[in-house]
């Protein structure tokens, strides 16, 4: 398989590569660690993006749980493998501007039917949403990270894949992920391996039985 995306979302995703570009002055200035941080785009990656759509594709995954839009970068790589799958992703952000941004953004790309768009608290939203999901990114606030994965659990199907970013960066959010990658350590059903892409990546896979 190629792995050329179409132009339409090669220009989406150049264009979060060019905000990301003009915002290192602010993360340099420390504002992805304090109340500013909403305001940054905090992107998984390019190196990060693609390694989550070619584990979709390549595991054939088709019900694709995001938690935490943000400003949809990764809700583009996301929905790109979905459509390649045949499945839907669905995503959970609590601001509302963010999800607006996003989805003017999956429209351009041409992956707005792919995208379930689910707005509120994410815990609230996780405890209502039956599953079972084949592929999960987390990619929220840290401290959120394992009540996230702990009402998921449950929620998964049989070898389903669990990704959460930003393990080895930023320096500030270490704690939490490595609180994170000891519970799910702890949890015999699950196979887990830290990956040095983008800014540090837990891969998990659900492996009941």
């Amino acid at each position: 398989m190629s792995g050329e995306l179409d132009p339409k979302i090669e220009q989406v995703l150049a264009e979060y590569d060019a905000r990301s570009a003009a915002e290192r002055p602010l993360h340099e200035a420390g504002w992805d660690a304090d109340d500013r941080r909403n305001q940054l785009l905090l992107r998984v990656g390019p190196e990060t993006g693609r390694l989550v759509n070619i584990l979709i594709k390549g595991s054939g995954a088709r019900r694709i749980l995001e938690v935490g839009t943000s400003y949809g970068y990764s809700t583009v790589w996301l929905a790109e493998a979905a459509r390649a799958t045949g499945g839907r992703v669905m995503t959970l952000d609590l601001a509302q501007y963010k999800q607006d941004y996003a989805r003017e953004r999956l429209a351009r790309a041409g992956l707005a039917e792919e995208v379930e768009w689910h707005t509120g608290d994410a815990l609230e939203l996780l405890r209502r949403m039956p599953g079972p999901f084949d592929f999960v990114l987390i990619d929220l606030w840290k401290d959120l990270y394992i009540p996230c994965f702990e009402l998921l659990v449950p929620k998964l199907a049989p070898r389903a894949l669990v990704v959460a970013d930003n393990m080895l960066y930023p320096p500030h959010a270490l704690p939490d992920a490595n609180a994170y990658r000891a519970r799910v350590r702890r949890e015999p059903k699950f196979e887990s391996v830290l990956l040095e892409v983008g800014s540090g990546i837990e891969v998990s896979r659900y492996a009941p039985g």
